[in-house]
């Protein structure tokens, strides 16, 4: 199977289904795929509620969990479980379908048009390489449909029961400021003073550059400069940006200069620290903890090009347009804010397609995921949105405290969607302990 089966109810809620499943199973006659003339034999290997599961559902299952990745090879145990999947998907479509859930056929065609939009090609172009998979776009939108389905079973009967208190956004905040307290720092930002240290040094030169790395940790003590101090006297090349060492993970650190900041707050001064190069003064400027990411927020300012597909204008037309003008962009020929102001059709085109400083979930998630994949400075290819074609740019990123209100949310989300995916996979036991289930043993 090719790329283009993007689930549209994600990778939980298979994972769901197979726990689900698992936790209900009974031994299962051993499902294998027996050959005729080349091709499958199709049988009944399980019935659910009067609706037969085939060797045939399972079989394009398993090639559609093998192409994606999902499984790793072919076996017995992968064949049982997605015999088990499917039963707690045919349970719950019957369930939808009894409880009044009816999905009409705009809403069948529009999550079409979505497939073929995320994978960046045509509706046409999407039952192409169905079929040439052995795919029928006819049984493509059964899949869909049923999808939608559970989508909107699970909806009514897990999500809209789901209820967050503020005491648990309270509880959940105090536990992760807990465990940051408690844990060691992810990444850390050091600056250092290198006193250099000559391989032949004598016992007293070497005591003569302690005393001197010492003194300068004192002045350090008494308020001078770190930054101006390592410009004038560090023997370390990173002395001309201040000493600054950068940003990295603790992994990323000599383990003696880890040992020698550890549980120092940030600005503190310490050393000299001994190594084979000569002795280091130290000093803390940044240190990222677990939990941090409930502190701040990656903001990204980007500017786009956006070219709307119509009966005028097609959607190949509309790529190879903004082809076209990056072509001339990286050419150095034009400028893209220009450009923006001349082809963009989106209200931003006015201020050269700048979309000001964004944070995660402001933008579409198909526009978004390219966005989130540039540099600054870098241009996308065009892309597919649900509103038209883009050429992105990305300007600058910039990290943003949040406020309080902000991050009560995003412990908000962080708790409903664990609510969510205890209650779902209660659900599913349930939905799968009250299904009638037969399984059936393979023709011999």
């Amino acid at each position: 199977m090719t790329e283009i089966f993007l689930r549209r109810i994600g990778p939980f809620v298979l994972a769901a289904c197979l726990g689900a499943a698992a936790a209900w199973a009974q031994p299962a006659p051993s499902t294998r795929v027996s050959a005729s003339a080349g091709r499958p034999l199709d049988f009944i290997v399980a019935i659910v509620n009067a609706e037969p599961i085939t060797n045939q559902d399972v079989s394009n299952r398993s090639r559609r969990l093998l192409a994606q990745g999902t499984a790793q090879q072919a076996s017995p145990e992968l064949a049982r479980q997605v015999v088990e999947s499917l039963i707690v998907e045919r349970a719950q479509v019957q369930m939808a379908a009894d409880t009044g859930i009816r999905v009409d056929e705009a809403a069948v065609e529009q999550a079409l048009a979505d497939v073929a939009r995320q994978n960046q090609i045509s509706v046409a172009e999407l039952g192409r390489r169905l079929q040439a998979d052995g795919v029928s776009l006819e049984r493509y939108r059964r899949e869909l449909r049923d999808e939608i389905a559970l989508m909107r079973l699970r909806e009514r009967e897990v999500d809209s029961r789901v209820r967050i208190t503020e005491q648990e956004i309270d509880r959940h905040l105090s536990e992760r400021q807990a465990a940051a307290a408690a844990a060691e720092p992810t990444h850390i930002h050091l600056a250092q003073i290198l006193v250099a240290v000559p391989e032949d040094s004598t016992a007293e030169q070497l005591s003569q550059l302690q005393a001197r790395a010492e003194q300068l940790r004192r002045s350090l003590e008494q308020g001078a400069d770190f930054a101006a101090l390592a410009k004038q006297v560090s023997n370390s090349p990173d002395g001309q940006t201040g000493g600054q060492l950068g940003l990295r993970s603790v992994d990323r650190y000599p383990a003696l200069f880890v040992q020698a900041t550890q549980g120092q707050p940030l600005g503190a001064v310490v050393g000299p620290v001994r190594s084979g190069a000569g002795f280091h003064v130290l000093k803390v400027l940044e240190r990222k903890m677990p939990g941090d990411e409930l502190s701040t927020v990656v903001q990204t300012r980007a500017r786009h090009i956006l070219l709307r597909p119509s009966p005028r204008l097609s959607e190949q037309a509309a790529r190879a347009r903004l082809n076209e003008l990056l072509a001339r962009v990286r050419a150095g020929q034009s400028d893209f804010g220009q450009l923006a102001r001349e082809f963009s059709e989106d209200g931003s085109a006015r201020m050269g397609g700048d979309l000001g400083w964004a944070s995660p979930g402001m933008m579409v998630p198909e526009f978004e995921q390219a966005m989130d994949a540039l540099n600054p400075g870098d241009i996308s290819e065009p892309i597919i949105s649900r509103f038209g074609m883009h050429l992105i740019e990305v300007l600058e990123r910039r990290e943003v405290p949040l406020t309080d209100k902000e991050r009560r949310e995003l412990a908000r989300r962080e708790v409903r969607e664990r609510k969510t995916e205890e209650a779902l996979r209660a659900w599913l036991q349930d939905v799968r302990g009250r299904a009638y289930v037969e399984y059936r043993e393979p023709p011999q």
